[in-house]
């Protein structure tokens, strides 16, 4: 674990898988930065309390404080939403339309099993990226199992924070590409 409280690079190997989809045309629907939309749900609220070899120590608020951090630099504009009610997710997505222009989700342990997330990804059309604290590759058979990895045109997984950032440049690289 790093002095920082997240885990470290060995605590599981980093994984990003980068996927072809049909991409709907990108527009930027307003003046200024491109608006990131970072979606947490259930549990992410107890980072801090889960385990911290696999979570670190990281607040959701410390957490959500770095990203904001690092989508500053890239002259990224973001909102935060965190929910433990899946109808609540489904909800913020179904809402999203002209208020991001880009996702970056991790939905917990729903990305395993909530076809109704999925349904709501879907029907959100954002470019989005699958984020996972650890690296759910190496963990348990149940969770290598994601209901939204083919929405997402790209998951990064096993990084800690860092993923975020990670996560943010992409995004920024993939609304450039698709904005100009």
């Amino acid at each position: 674990m790093s002095s920082q409280g997240k885990p470290g690079k060995d605590a599981g190997s980093v994984a990003c898988y980068a996927r072809e989809r049909p991409r709907t045309p990108i527009r930027r629907r307003h003046a200024g930065s491109w608006r990131i939309e970072v979606m947490h749900g259930v549990n992410l609220d107890q980072l801090g309390r889960r385990d911290p070899l696999l979570y670190g120590t990281l607040t959701l608020v410390q957490l959500e404080r770095e990203i904001e951090e690092h989508a500053s630099a890239l002259d990224l504009a973001t909102s935060f939403f965190h929910s433990n009610h899946e109808g609540a997710f489904v909800e913020r997505l179904h809402g999203l339309g002209d208020a991001a222009d880009a996702i970056i989700l991790n939905p917990g342990s729903w990305t395993h099993y909530a076809w109704a997330i999925r349904d709501a990804l879907e029907i959100a059309a954002l470019p989005a990226i699958e984020v996972h604290l650890s690296d759910v590759e190496h963990r348990e058979p149940w969770r290598r199992v994601s209901v939204i990895r083919d929405l997402c045109f790209a998951t990064i997984s096993g990084l800690g924070p860092d993923g975020y950032r990670d996560a943010l440049a992409r995004l920024r690289e993939e609304l450039d590409r698709g904005g100009s």
